[in-house]
C-alpha cells in the first residue's frame, strides 16, 4: 500500500472500531495525517479525558499511553510500538524518587508529566511545560518543592518565579544536545529571525533565545506571526510539520545537535518518537495489539496528582 492508501485505510478502521487516533506533534508527519487530535503532553492528556471512542491509539512514547490508560480505566488504549520509552521517564525510577522524597519529608513532589505512572503514584501534582509556571505558581511563595525530573526545566521555574525547587537531576536527551555554537551560527546568519526553544533546552541555548515555551506555545506563536519569513527552532523538529502548515510560505530551520563521537547530524530528532510508524499503526489497530495497562492500586494513585494538575490548568 501506498502511503494515501495506508492513511485511508487507518482512518476506515478508526472509524469503524470506534477508536480515536491521538499523536504528539513530534510524531513522524505521516502519523500526525492519519491522526485525529494532534498536541502536546497537556492537550493529549485532555483529550483522553473527554473523548466517547472506545478505544484510544496513542501516537507518543509509552508514558503518554500510561496516561490515557490512568484516565480512562474503561477504554483499551494501544500505542504502536510499546518499547518507544523516553529518556526523561528513564532518569528517574520509582525506588529512587521514593529515597529522594525520604530525604525531605517536609516537601511536596512536583512530577513533569515525562515520567512512569510508577513515579506519578509517588508524585503530589503532575505539570507539562505548557502548565508548569501556572501550576507552580499556585503553591505558597514559600513551598517546599521537589521537581522533578527535568532540571533544565525545574531551572527554567526557579528563575521564573524566583523560588528555589529542589531539582532532579534529570534531562531531555533532545533538547540537552542541541548545539550553542551551531545556533549562535545561525543567528549571525540570519540576524534578525526569532529562536524559538522549549524549555527543556539548557540555559545557555534559552538565553539566546526569543520565545521560550512549550510545544504548543511555540507552534502558537507561529501560529500568530504568519507574516514573519523564517523561524530557529529548539525543539523536537517533529512539530514543524504543523508549524509549516500554519505558515506555508516561511523557512523552519532547526537547530542541529552537538557533534557526539566524531559523528555530525544536521537533526535533532528523538528515536524514541520515530520508532511508531504508519505500518505499526495499521498493525496495532488491525489486531488491536500493543494495549497498554496500569495496576489498579497505581493507577488509583497515580490518577489523584494528574486529575489535580487537569483542575489547576482551567
Amino acid at each position: 500500500m501506498s502511503q494515501t492508501e495506508l492513511i485511508q485505510s487507518i482512518r476506515r478502521m478508526a472509524q469503524e472500531k470506534d477508536a480515536v487516533i491521538m499523536a504528539h506533534y513530534y510524531q513522524r508527519p505521516e502519523i500526525q495525517e492519519a491522526a485525529d487530535f494532534i498536541g502536546d503532553s497537556l492537550a493529549l492528556a485532555q483529550q483522553a479525558r473527554k473523548t466517547d471512542a472506545k478505544i484510544i491509539v496513542m501516537c507518543g512514547v509509552h508514558f503518554m499511553a500510561e496516561t490515557a490508560a490512568i484516565l480512562c480505566p474503561d477504554k483499551k488504549v494501544l500505542i504502536p510500538d510499546p518499547t518507544a520509552g523516553c529518556s526523561l521517564a528513564d532518569s528517574c525510577r520509582a525506588e529512587e524518587l521514593k529515597a529522594w522524597k525520604e530525604r525531605h519529608p517536609e516537601y511536596k513532589v512536583v512530577s513533569y508529566v515525562n515520567t512512569t505512572a510508577a513515579v506519578k503514584a509517588l508524585t503530589d501534582i503532575v505539570v507539562t511545560s505548557s502548565n508548569a509556571l501556572k501550576i507552580v505558581n499556585q503553591f505558597p511563595a514559600d513551598a517546599k518543592l521537589l521537581f522533578g525530573p527535568d532540571r533544565n526545566l525545574g531551572a527554567y521555574i526557579n528563575a521564573q518565579t524566583g523560588r528555589n525547587m529542589e531539582l532532579w537531576n534529570g534531562g531531555c536527551h533532545v533538547h540537552s544536545r542541541f548545539s550553542v555554537e551551531a545556533l549562535l551560527t545561525l543567528k549571525q546568519q540570519y540576524p534578525n529571525v526569532p529562536v524559538l526553544a522549549h524549555p527543556e533546552c539548557k540555559q545557555v541555548i534559552l538565553n539566546i533565545s526569543d520565545v521560550i515555551g512549550s510545544t504548543q506555545a511555540l507552534l502558537n506563536y507561529v501560529k500568530a506571526h504568519t507574516d514573519t519569513p523564517r523561524f530557529i527552532i529548539a525543539t523536537e523538529p517533529g512539530v514543524i510539520h504543523e508549524m509549516q502548515k500554519a505558515c506555508p510560505e516561511a523557512e523552519f530551520i532547526p537547530v542541529p545537535p552537538e557533534i557526539t563521537e566524531g559523528v555530525g547530524c544536521s537533526c535533532n530528532e528523538c528515536e524514541y518518537m520515530r520508532q511508531n510508524t504508519l505500518e505499526k499503526l495499521y498493525a496495532c489497530l488491525r489486531d488491536e495489539t500493543g494495549v497498554v495497562s496500569v495496576p489498579t492500586d497505581m493507577a488509583r494513585e497515580a490518577l489523584k496528582p494528574i486529575e489535580k494538575m487537569l483542575a489547576m490548568s482551567k
